[in-house]
């Protein structure tokens, strides 16, 4: 059988995170939760309106409200809103991609983030980040043994400032009892690809310091503290921390596999007048987001239920001229090929969609909810 040639990660040259220049700095760029949001358009501001009331709705009823979010909600500052958010019982699941779990937990370890792709790509420097490859590598296969997911892995790292990493006696005594069940099976193997990692790369147990001086601003930090789920859902090779000889993508798979499962949990409940907001994300939440319905479409037919009931407020900044509260435009509008519009209205229950940078929309529903 052929084999094909794969890259040596190891014989990269990796550059210490304080020699990069970011573009963002938390401390300036940080968006109190309090701030006022810039004036909406009209049916942005009656969609705030009526997400107000569905999310006061919800949260009375106790079904779920999560907020599904692209990169740039973090690196935009809006943290402290996402905080403010959880820590009032207003949003009780936030899910994000790969970029934004680093982004966020740059600003908690460097205070900084965001670099110049063109010029760092010219001189082989982007990704190329020692501590954000190796801290968040390490995180999630540490987190894949321990059975969590990949944002509580993360999030875990920054509110403890440690990795906490186990001996090889007691990595072995999990690959041993492998065959005593299914679930000890997992953790075997888990345990093995920790092993592997830790092997190579001559790590010793005990306790690993990490300082995080500006964890104040990390959402993970944060929903580790409330235990308020924080799912992450990475795509392989899309994020900087797969260019690291640390990644192992078999741990990735563990975390991220319990994250889609966790999340896909309170899709199921959103039956019945539950809340999702999916807010600058064109991509992840759309398609993470049909999956799990479908899930939970057949479950609750299986049941012998209807799934009705739930609302979805969908934001971001490209404009759409039709009104989604028709249904699907035909295949000669351009609005057709909005592809998380479309995704989102075929979903069932009541779907609105808002042209508003993330930013206000956000400030707008904080300040909304009181």
């Amino acid at each position: 059988m052929l084999k094909h040639s794969m890259l040596n990660r190891s014989r990269l040259r990796l550059y210490p995170l304080a020699e990069r220049k970011n573009k963002v700095d938390i401390e300036r760029a940080a968006v109190p939760a309090r701030a006022a949001p810039r004036p909406l358009s009209p049916t942005a501001t009656e969609i705030v309106e009526e997400t107000v009331e569905r999310v006061r709705r919800a949260r009375r009823d106790d079904k779920p409200v999560v907020l599904a979010f692209g990169a740039h909600t973090i690196k935009n500052g809006l943290g402290p809103v996402l905080i403010e958010l959880i820590e009032r019982g207003w949003v009780t699941h936030l899910a994000t991609n790969g970029a934004g779990i680093i982004h966020d937990w740059e600003f908690a370890f460097l205070g900084k983030s965001s670099e110049d792709v063109r010029t760092n790509v010219a001189e082989g420097r982007f990704g190329l980040w020692e501590e954000t490859g190796f801290h968040l590598n390490l995180a999630l296969v540490l987190g894949a043994r321990d059975g969590l997911g990949y944002g509580e892995a993360v999030g875990r790292l920054i509110a403890q400032e440690a990795h906490h990493i186990p001996g090889e006696d007691e990595l072995l005594a999990d690959i041993h009892h492998a065959a005593d069940s299914a679930d000890a099976a997992d953790r075997a193997a888990a345990a093995a690809d920790l092993l592997g990692v830790l092997r190579r790369f001559d790590l010793a147990p005990g306790t690993l310091s990490v300082a995080h001086p500006w964890s104040r601003y990390s959402v993970q930090a944060a929903a580790h503290r409330l235990g308020v789920p924080f799912t992450g859902h990475p795509m392989i090779g899309h994020d900087i921390i797969y260019v690291h000889p640390l990644n192992h993508c078999a741990a990735i798979g563990r975390v991220a596999q319990r994250d889609f499962l966790v999340y896909a949990a309170q899709i199921a409940r959103l039956d019945g007048g539950g809340v999702y907001l999916s807010v600058g994300s064109a991509v992840m939440s759309p398609m993470i987001f049909e999956k799990s319905m479908a899930m939970a479409r057949n479950l609750a037919l299986r049941d012998g239920r209807t799934f009705e009931g739930h609302f979805m407020a969908v934001v971001d900044l490209a404009p759409s001229r039709w009104d989604w509260r028709r249904g699907e435009p035909p295949e000669d509008s351009p609005d057709y090929y909005l592809r998380y519009c479309k995704t989102f209205s075929r979903m069932g229950g009541t779907m609105r969609y808002a042209t508003a940078d993330n930013r206000d929309f956000l400030l707008a529903l904080c300040r909304g909810l009181g």
